[in-house]
């Protein structure tokens, strides 16, 4: 971290926020109150469907998750008491969490951080796309679940672009900027998911998923798959993670696969990774 100007907002930043000098984003109601109570055992159909369907948006959105081919399941779904039912209270938990993250990235107030706001949910939608189907197809993960850690790996990235609009110096670097986020997100994913009382595999995701040398052992788990998808949504460009030797990476020797066969899987599920990503982003 050479840059005297980096290393001041990195210090910063953190002392700010350890001080609660900055709110670090809040879980959106409507994924809030579904996931208390999707967590509460007395919970019934009709007041998980109550809650979620007082946001339009999510409603129509789930209807069209569960009534997509990615879920195979037999016959429309119409009503969101008969998605429930269809999904799991486990998967309508994760589904409904996912579908509310797009309201984090509206925020911003500059035209610089609203750009890199949209860029963030661009490449975060990506990683979730190829998280699921790397989760259903290699693994006995839930792919909903992988789906998820997916959206939030990169959420460290939204209060240190919200944070850098005080700061027009870093706001005008972009290559500055870059670096911020890639120093720091980590690190301010990890306290945000806490905060979120998310669990700790999902909380673990968003502090290793740059984390090229760790090995989970025989069983695969949520920061695995993250970690491949995030390398995976890089093919075909010149991002620094292509150059990276692959084959030494322990995680795709977890999920029991070559990066080769890696490239060749997300190709084959390119027509539901777009589906995926056109659910999220319509």
């Amino acid at each position: 971290m050479a840059n005297p100007l980096i290393e001041k907002f990195c210090k910063d930043l953190i002392a700010d926020i350890k001080a609660n000098k900055i709110t670090l984003p809040a879980l959106p109601e409507v994924a809030l109150k579904a996931r208390k109570l999707l967590n509460e055992q007395s919970t019934t159909s009709n007041q998980i469907s109550k809650v979620i369907s007082a946001d339009v948006v999510i409603t129509s959105r789930l209807l069209r998750v569960v009534n997509s081919p990615l879920y195979r399941t037999q016959g429309q779904v119409e009503d969101i008491k008969m998605a429930i039912t269809r999904l799991g209270n486990a998967n309508v938990r994760s589904l409904v969490t996912s579908l509310a993250m797009e309201q984090l990235y509206q925020v911003g107030l500059s035209e610089e951080v609203k750009k890199k706001l949209k860029e963030n949910w661009k490449h975060s939608l990506h990683v979730a796309a190829l998280s699921f189907v790397i989760a259903r197809d290699y693994t006995e993960l839930s792919p909903d679940e992988a789906m998820l850690s997916g959206l939030v790996h990169d959420i460290g990235a939204l209060p240190i672009l919200e944070y850098t609009e005080l700061l027009p110096d870093i706001l005008s670097n972009e290559t500055a900027l870059d670096r911020l986020v890639f120093l720091l997100h980590t690190k301010i994913g990890h306290l945000i998911l806490k905060k979120w009382n998310f669990p700790d595999e999902i909380v673990t995701v968003a502090r290793e998923h740059e984390n090229f040398e760790r090995d989970s052992g025989i069983n695969p788990d949520y920061t695995d798959i993250v970690l491949v998808a995030n390398l995976l949504s890089h093919v075909g460009t010149s991002h620094p993670h292509t150059k990276l030797d692959w084959n030494s990476i322990p995680a795709f020797n977890c999920l029991a696969m070559t990066p080769e066969e890696s490239i060749a899987a997300i190709k084959d599920a390119h027509e539901e990774i777009i589906e995926i990503q056109s659910i999220f982003s319509q």
